[in-house]
């Protein structure tokens, strides 16, 4: 999947570039931390039998607040709750009929993560995350415009995943990139005259590029 190759091209080379940096300290254990955060979404639905397609990235926003929790050295367990935007966009062009509608769906998302402090300034995160569908609706711009809350009951309102991020850390501030990887089916099973089948079969994916600010 193109968007995926491409997460873990930039994820390389934000490593090397970091690690040129940035150089080896060592860390002592410290105490919890907790703060406030936000940033930029890039989603986009994939299927079990399409690959994403990048034409289709819809721009949105995460916000909330972290903890981290030191477990050894350098090592955090560091859970998250946020409010976050996903969806797709699709721009069309049909029987002379041109525009752009958005699919935007409002989660609230509990991360949680394991990070690993690899200098004073750099850190890997990896675990996953589990979220709860509180809105929808559809927008649509151009030839015909259309603004349209959905029902968030006609989906499955649980939606669960992977991630994996890497961030730079410059006390308080730290900024960092994180892909969530969807693994549940956006759309409910429904069964029409004897026939079973999944609308809409999508799963979510979803690029974020955040800045946090740590509290104490």
């Amino acid at each position: 999947m193109k968007m995926q190759s491409n997460f873990l091209y930039a994820l390389s080379l934000f490593m090397m570039t970091s690690f040129g940096i940035v150089s080896a300290q060592s860390s002592t254990v410290v105490g919890p931390e907790f703060g406030i955060k936000g940033g930029v979404n890039m989603s986009n639905l994939y299927s079990d039998s399409d690959d994403i397609n990048d034409e289709n990235v819809l721009w949105g926003f995460n916000a909330g607040v972290f903890a981290a929790f030191p477990i050894a050295d350098n090592i955090f367990i560091q859970p998250e709750i946020l409010y976050t935007t996903k969806g797709a966009e699709l721009e069309y062009d049909t029987a002379g009929v041109e525009g752009t509608s958005k699919f935007k769906l409002g989660y609230v998302e509990v991360p949680l993560l394991v990070r690993f402090n690899l200098t004073d300034n750099f850190n890997i995160h990896v675990g996953g995350y589990a979220s709860y569908l509180v809105n929808a609706k559809v927008t649509g711009e151009g030839d015909v415009e259309f603004d349209e809350d959905l029902d968030a009951d006609d989906f499955e309102r649980f939606d669960a995943g992977l991630s994996a991020g890497v961030g730079l850390d410059f006390n308080p501030i730290s900024i960092g990139l994180r892909y969530n990887y969807g693994l549940t089916t956006i759309g409910k099973e429904r069964d029409v005259a004897g026939t079973s089948y999944t609308f809409p079969d999508v799963k979510n994916s979803n690029l974020s590029l955040y800045l946090a600010y740590k509290l104490n």
